[in-house]
Parts: C-alpha cells; structure tokens; sequence
C-alpha cells in the first residue's frame, strides 16, 4: 500500500503525535520503575531502622529488668547492714542477746582478723567481699539448740552468715530414763564465715 505526498503530508502530525506519546510513556514508565525502586529502597531501610530500634528497646527492657533485680538484692543487702565496714560490736552484742534469750549455759566464741576474699571489677570502683571466721563453741541440752542459734545469729544482720562446719561431740553421759534434767551433754564448735561488702564506688 502506498501513500501520496498529500496522505503523507496528513499523517505526518498524528505520527509525531504517536511518536511524542509513545516517548512520553516510555519516559513515565522509566520514572515509575524508578520511584519504586527508590521506594523499595527506602522501605528496607526502614524495615532494617524498626528492627534496630525494637532490638534497641529490648536491650533496653532487658537492662533495666537486671537494673531492677541488682537493686532489688542490693536494698536487701542493705537492710541487713551487709554492706559497709565490719560491725564486731554488732556481732557481740548480738551474740550476748542470743544467749540470753535462748539460755545458753555455756558458749564462747571468737572472731578472726577479717581477709579479702574476693574482690569484683567494677565501675567507677571496685566491689570487695571480706570475710572473718568466727569460732563458737557451746554447750548443748539438744541438737536443736544449735539449729536456733544459728538461725538466730543469721536473722540478727550484720553480716552474712556462712556456715562452714560444724561438730557435735557429747560431753558429757546420755541422761537416765525418767530423769528430767538441764544439765549439757552435748557441745558444738563451729567456723562460720562472718560476710561483709565494701562499695569503694559508694564509700567514696
């Protein structure tokens, strides 16, 4: 099929027409792939930014949780005037209260010169446990009065109180059948490890 100059001449416009569209088009498909491109670019970088910032939040709730746990053991520690210098006073007043309370005939002790036993590496100090062993030796009617002793020296404060051994040894003949007396017949020594924490951070 063929033209004449005439048709030619008609269909020049609308060709360029065409021409300018298909252009435009391929123009604006190139602009959108484009955009969505950078659009997908964009969005994995926010996804990656979200992921950062909750496993930043997690962090976050995860310190505070062992901030709060550190504080809760510290409070405790705290109130039971674990932490600071040694308090011998403390100890033999609490000693002598015992035995009065539970009525103890015979019971003597005596407190060893305190030892670093650890210290931990800490910001903007140090944390440094001691201990000092205490030797006690009593008289016992029964093994239960050890037991509340103790239990005793432990709820007294002060210090913590470790337990390294303890023996029992009879002193003295079992008592008689239907003789009901208060007279000991067994005796304990024991070694207790007597805890302390200094908190260079907090003495200083």
């Amino acid at each position: 099929m063929t033209f004449t100059r005439e048709e030619l001449r008609k269909l020049a416009i609308p060709l360029l027409i065409c021409v300018g569209l298909l252009a435009f088009g391929l123009v604006l498909i190139k602009l959108a792939s484009d955009s969505r491109r950078e659009a997908g670019a964009q969005l994995a970088v926010v996804r990656v930014e979200r992921n950062q910032n909750a496993e930043r939040l997690a962090r976050i709730a995860e310190e505070e949780r062992e901030v709060k746990a550190k504080l809760d053991v510290y409070q405790q520690l705290k109130s039971l005037r674990v932490l600071g210098e040694e308090r011998r006073l403390e100890w033999a007043d609490a000693i002598a209260r015992i035995r009065t309370q539970r009525e103890l005939l015979d019971l003597r002790y005596r407190v060893e010169r305190q030892q670093l036993i650890n210290s931990v590496p800490g910001k903007p100090a140090n944390v440094d446990f001691f201990a000092s062993t205490m030797q006690v030796n009593l008289a016992l009617l029964h093994e239960e009065d050890l037991l509340r002793f103790l239990a005793d020296l432990r709820a007294s404060g002060n210090a913590y109180y470790s337990v390294r051994k303890c023996t029992v040894s009879r002193s003295g003949p079992a008592a008689s059948a239907g003789v009901a007396t208060l007279v000991p017949r067994l005796r304990a020594d024991c070694s207790i490890e007597l805890i302390t924490i200094l908190d260079r951070a907090a003495k200083s």
